[in-house]
């Protein structure tokens, strides 16, 4: 087990900082797996992220210890085809950060006793001092404007990636995956690439027998088309009979929502209560960001997914999994309730009996790996 010797061999626990990035919450909740994991290996973790990151992962684990680290607050478009052109006018902010966050880390290093980083798709978290790993599932990069875009932002891509001693992917190695070629592009980066598997912090329902009697809402991701799609399923929601349950991804969030009488609310619902409801739902409506695809990879519910309008990776994986019989997918500007839940209703879902532990013994060899 990993330890760490200072102050006339005074045994401390190594520790492990933990960069977010500040996309939707699913590259938050994507990580507690790997979290508990290495407090089982006896690491103590530090996690550096916004307060609605905190507010998410204080409810999961309360005596860890949390740094403010400002996010890339990017601006969205109320319309999606906009969307990419407002993110190709704000990468200059996004280099900006980049900076700004790697001579923060220099700084925590030199400050404290930092054993390992581990960055959600932060470019800036790498460190000449400590190992440092970067996890995403976007290797090969869907812009939605082409392939030699796609090539130079793969680049870009990687120039970054090649600064960190690792690369852990959360997808599976071989067919069948969950990401296609995002996750298993022609070209890999120079660094070790690791594949984790699925990374879920819900626990399998496949085997549950509990009747199924209310259709599921999961709502996240940027504003404001988390609100537009909120505001379309509440105008549906007077046309089905089946009862709803609307979560709407509003963490520390204490305003109420007004809906029809069949629909129960919540702002936010901790893991475990998640997942009961995931495991009793007909269906479950939500956006197709990689995390909550992964959630229901490993729970087994039926997923009907509406990608993000303009959001180039989720409708890449939306149309992927549809294809691959693994989820229902429907635009945003095509979707009806009543008429998405009868499409689905004949849709073929195919199941598949995932290993869903792979990340724990690809932790334990690069632990194994590190130079003590």
């Amino acid at each position: 087990m990993p330890i760490t010797t200072q102050n006339n061999n005074l045994l401390e626990k190594p520790v492990v900082v933990f960069a977010l990035l500040d996309w939707g919450l699913g590259h938050t909740t994507r990580t507690l797996p790997i979290i508990r994991h290495l407090m089982e290996l006896n690491y103590t973790p530090i996690v550096a992220c916004n307060p609605d990151q905190k507010a998410l992962l204080r409810e999961e684990l309360p005596d860890i210890e949390f740094i403010h680290l400002e996010g890339y607050n990017l601006k969205y478009s109320r319309l999606g085809e906009y969307t990419r052109l407002m993110i190709i006018f704000q990468i200059p902010k996004i280099l900006i950060k980049i900076g700004q966050e790697n001579r923060w880390l220099r700084l925590l290093v030199k400050k404290r006793k930092i054993d390992l980083v581990i960055s959600d798709n932060r470019f800036g978290f790498y460190s000449s001092k400590v190992p440092s790993v970067f996890i995403t599932h976007q290797l090969g990069i869907k812009t939605g404007m082409g392939p030699i875009i796609d090539r130079l932002i793969r680049s870009f891509n990687y120039r970054y990636i090649n600064r960190f001693s690792n690369c852990w992917v959360p997808d599976f190695k071989t067919h069948p995956n969950l990401a296609g070629e995002l996750s298993h592009p022609p070209h890999v980066p120079e660094k070790p690439v690791t594949y984790l598997g699925c990374l879920s912090r819900l626990e399998s329902c496949l085997h549950q027998t509990a009747k199924k009697e209310f259709i599921l809402i999961i709502l996240s991701g940027p504003e404001p088309q988390r609100t537009l799609l909120e505001r379309k399923i509440i105008e549906d929601a007077v046309q089905v009979t089946e009862a709803m349950v609307l979560v709407r991804g509003l963490p520390g969030n204490s305003n109420q929502l007004n809906a029809p009488s069949h629909v129960k609310v919540f702002n936010h619902l901790p893991a475990a209560i998640l997942n009961d409801y995931l495991c009793t739902a007909s269906y479950v409506i939500s956006r197709s960001g990689y995390t909550s695809i992964m959630d229901y990879m490993k729970t087994g519910v039926r997923s009907i997914l509406i990608p993000t309008p303009g959001q180039a990776e989720q409708e890449y994986l939306a149309l992927y999994l549809h294809q691959q019989q693994l989820a229902f997918t429907i635009e945003q500007n095509k979707f009806l309730l009543n008429a998405a839940l009868q499409q689905a209703g004949i849709f073929n879902y195919k199941k598949i009996n995932w290993k869903m532990d792979g990340y724990k013994i690809a932790i334990n060899e690069f632990i194994h790996s590190i130079p003590r």
